[in-house]
């Protein structure tokens, strides 16, 4: 009976170490599939780190271009005239009416005129 009892011992011991090399297999598979998907999962953000630091660069070449425009604009304001000083020469204008002035050809014409009479 102890032979019997042995060999059923030594059908455990052998269905164990299938189950262990079985479950280290497993084991074995899965972390080859984690070590490819974080090798993906690097190259995959290592292309998004890419494309994040040329929108950067581009943005930043953007934001330049819009401080040179600004400070070419605020240089250029300088040279505008105030509202005040444009209501102040219309006022002047309106005084000053130029349209009513007489043109020399106007005054030799009434000239010419004057001494025919």
């Amino acid at each position: 009976m102890e032979e019997v009892g042995g060999e059923q011992v030594q059908n455990l011991t052998n269905i164990n170490l299938l189950d262990i090399e079985e479950r280290q297999q497993i084991i074995k598979d899965r972390l080859l599939l984690i070590g490819q998907n974080l090798i993906d999962f690097r190259g995959k953000n290592e292309g998004d780190i890419l494309e994040l630091k040329k929108d950067l660069e581009t943005l930043k070449k953007n934001v330049e271009n819009i401080k040179r425009f600004i400070e070419t604009i605020s240089s250029e304001f300088q040279k505008f005239a105030k509202k005040e000083d444009l209501e102040i020469l219309k006022k002047q204008a309106k005084m000053f009416q130029p349209l009513e002035f007489v043109t020399k050809s106007d005054l030799e014409k009434l000239k010419n005129k004057k001494n025919i009479k």
